[in-house]
């Protein structure tokens, strides 16, 4: 496997062949990316940490920022707080994440290890959004969001653009181990930040039909509301669901965008079906993975399952298929 600079100095995660999965779902192949193996467990470590380093590399270029706490400033469902955390460990700087009801204790913990100050939110991860946002205009820390509604906010693309490495990685292990390019990607989402990011760097080396396909928990459906709405829009409801790192009510607005410019399909599915598809992955020789890690192939069962959802993305017996396994146990 050749080897690719990593902002973080790690070699690339596995892009694992599961041929018994296609055996089983109907199709060519089906391919998996390993970013359980990531460092911190999960991809969201190459983009806050990345957006943080340049976040703080911005404000000691300023001629002044005594208006502004030295000290970094996230909402997260668990991952980009971890993310956001280690990166002001690294940087000696302080961290406040801010956290809505349903992260877990142990989340919490992993995050408070690495010295951040955990806010606990009595809402959703949007009311958290909005919190983290407005201690940011107070002036207590910079704002290092992965989701935002201004088509330009310099963090929210470092973000995104950090994830560029998975599909670098991605590129460079098709060609090098030999393997079939994939027809169609099924991501998982939440603000859908990664998988714009995927549609973008992935779409060019992809056979054809180059199918995108975002897929979410149906409790917690942005990306579908604002694909359809064609710009973002906030969904209501108590976004809870097994799924709960995919778990936001308005999608970001620069991914959105993205994503519409690709044409990607949405597909949602229910909990027992993101549940599910973590046997089904670990069974295939997949990682072991949580509802919200397996949650890509928890979609593609549900279109192998349903022919006019077939039909409508072109996936059939020689379609190839690429899925993110996003974060290992926790």
């Amino acid at each position: 496997m050749n080897s690719l600079p990593s902002p973080i100095g790690a070699p690339p995660t596995p892009l694992l062949s599961l041929p018994r999965l296609a055996d089983r779902l109907g199709i060519a192949a089906v391919l998996v990316k390993a970013e359980n193996r990531r460092a911190l467990g999960n991809f969201k470590s190459l983009g806050g940490t990345r957006a943080a380093r340049l976040a703080l590399a911005r404000l000691d270029g300023m001629e002044s920022d005594g208006d502004v706490e030295r000290r970094l400033i996230c909402a997260s469902d668990g991952n980009h707080g971890l993310s956001v955390a280690a990166a002001a460990r690294d940087a000696g700087v302080g961290a406040r994440i801010y956290l809505p009801h349903h992260v877990s204790a142990a989340r919490a913990a992993r995050i408070a290890a690495m010295g951040a100050t955990i806010m606990r939110v009595q809402g959703t991860y949007d009311d958290a959004v909005r919190e983290a946002a407005a201690a940011a205009t107070r002036g207590e820390g910079l704002l290092i969001a992965d989701t935002t509604a201004d088509h330009n906010d310099p963090v929210v693309r470092d973000v995104m653009a950090g994830y560029a490495t998975v599909a670098e990685e991605i590129i460079v292990q098709i060609e090098s181990e030999g393997l079939p390019r994939p027809s169609h990607m099924f991501v998982q989402a939440g603000v859908g930040g990664f998988a714009a990011a995927m549609a973008e760097l992935l779409t060019p080396a992809m056979a054809l039909p180059a199918m995108t396909v975002v897929v979410e928990p149906a409790a917690a459906a942005c990306v579908a509301a604002g694909l359809e709405a064609r710009g973002p829009v906030q969904i209501e409801g108590t976004l809870e669901t097994c799924a709960d790192m995919l778990s936001c009510g308005a999608a970001s607005a620069p991914a959105l965008a993205i994503l519409l410019r690709h044409a990607a399909h949405s597909i949602q599915v229910g909990e027992a079906a993101l549940r599910d598809a973590c046997p089904v992955l670990r069974n295939s020789g997949g990682p072991a993975t949580t509802p919200s890690g397996a949650a890509g192939l928890a979609g593609l069962v549900a279109a192998c399952d349903r022919a006019e959802k077939r039909r409508a993305i072109g996936l059939g017996k020689r379609s190839v298929v690429l899925l993110f396994v996003t974060e290992g146990l926790c």
